[in-house]
């Protein structure tokens, strides 16, 4: 046999196609990290100002939405009180309170909610009070836990439940056939990533709670929140998989690592990102699964009805699909009740000659 030959046989244009497609995901990850992080700058950073009178409060709050670049976007708040309050309800990021009687304003900032954006909002409004021969006193109402570096350990605990999310609905396709047989099959595979997210969960809130001391919060809410992270990401990987087949672990991997990480608000939360990222961050796991374990942890369980909405939206059309697809799958296919076809084996399994196993010709 030549090398031509040789070489024809050992790579199939199936087996091509997959070579290329994980150069796609290795350049998009690069291209999605590095465009992400590599310049952050606060935009249009939720902001409040209060100030004795309404005329020295306006004039502040525009002297800051005047800036080169717009890092801010400024809105004036009746008092200190109410400026303290929406930051802990994760309305605004900080807040500037001027006094006009001295010559230093107090800086109301959240390093609990990304310490990255608490140190830009220092840098910002001390330099442009010291415009005005003025200083500024910082004050943390929400910090971070002096155990959590840079405010990262929710990130990385999220990150660590997505993982677990599509590795476990990978190893269910290489282990037992890319695609469900039948709606029972998919049912016992959405079953058994519920209890896998259940004991995920509750393990990732241990480790960073009690274990590393790296989280404060609520032990039950982040055990709830690591398991609808996990599930959510789970049953997302599972529903491309019963429409792609084994690419769609490839399509996860997309969505969730390369889209969803560098958009989660870890390293630099969303007000430092560019405009893409900040916009599909919110909107997938990642990030909501980032933004609600940092409101637990230091926001005392506020603004997270949005967050877990999204995760919820996620983990239910992951689950409707993976149904729906299996049932049209063992339908269509002739499958019998334990899910095999006619030669006994199941679809997405390897075929005589390596590749996966016509639909027609197997059923899992």
């Amino acid at each position: 046999m030549t090398l031509a030959s040789e070489v024809r046989s050992a790579v199939t244009p199936r087996a091509a196609l997959l070579v290329v497609g994980v150069l796609a995901l290795q350049l998009l990850f690069i291209a999605s990290y590095v465009g992400a992080l590599h310049d952050p700058k606060p935009t249009d950073v939720p902001f409040g100002v209060v100030a004795p009178t309404a005329a020295a409060a306006e004039r502040t709050a525009d002297g800051l939405a005047a800036l080169p670049g717009d890092p801010l976007d400024p809105r004036v708040l009746p008092d200190p009180a109410e400026a303290q309050r929406q930051i802990t309800d994760r309305r605004i990021d900080g807040a500037l309170l001027v006094d006009p009687r001295g010559a230093t304003d107090t800086l109301l900032v959240a390093s609990g909610g990304g310490k990255a954006l608490a140190t830009a909002l220092e840098q910002i409004v001390t330099e442009a009070e010291g415009a005005q021969r003025r200083t500024v006193r910082t004050v943390d109402v929400a910090p971070a836990s002096t155990e959590d570096f840079n405010g990262l350990s929710a990130f990385y605990l999220v990150v660590g439940w997505c993982v677990g999310g599509y590795l476990l609905a990978s190893v269910l396709a290489i282990s037992a056939g890319a695609r469900p047989a039948n709606t029972r099959r998919a049912i016992i595979r959405l079953a058994v990533l519920a209890l896998s997210a259940l004991l995920g969960g509750l393990g990732g809130a241990v480790i960073v709670g009690p274990v590393l001391g790296a989280l404060p919060g609520s032990i039950p809410a982040l055990w709830g929140l690591g398991a609808l992270v996990v599930f959510s990401v789970g049953a997302v990987t599972l529903a491309l998989q019963a429409l792609t087949g084994i690419v769609g672990i490839g399509l996860a991997v997309l969505l969730i690592v390369i889209a969803g990480n560098p958009s989660a608000g870890g390293a630099f939360p969303g007000p430092m990102l560019p405009d893409f990222w900040r916009a599909i961050g919110p909107g997938l796991p990642p990030g909501a699964g980032t933004w609600t374990a940092r409101s637990i942890a230091y926001f005392q369980g506020n603004a997270v009805s949005g967050s877990l909405q999204v995760l919820s939206v996620w983990a239910v059309a992951g689950t409707v699909v993976t149904l729906v697809v299996s049932s049209l799958r063992g339908a269509g296919d002739g499958a019998g009740p334990d899910g095999a076809g006619p030669d006994g084996a199941a679809p997405g399994d390897p075929g005589p000659g390596g590749g996966e196993r016509p639909a027609a010709a197997a059923g899992t």
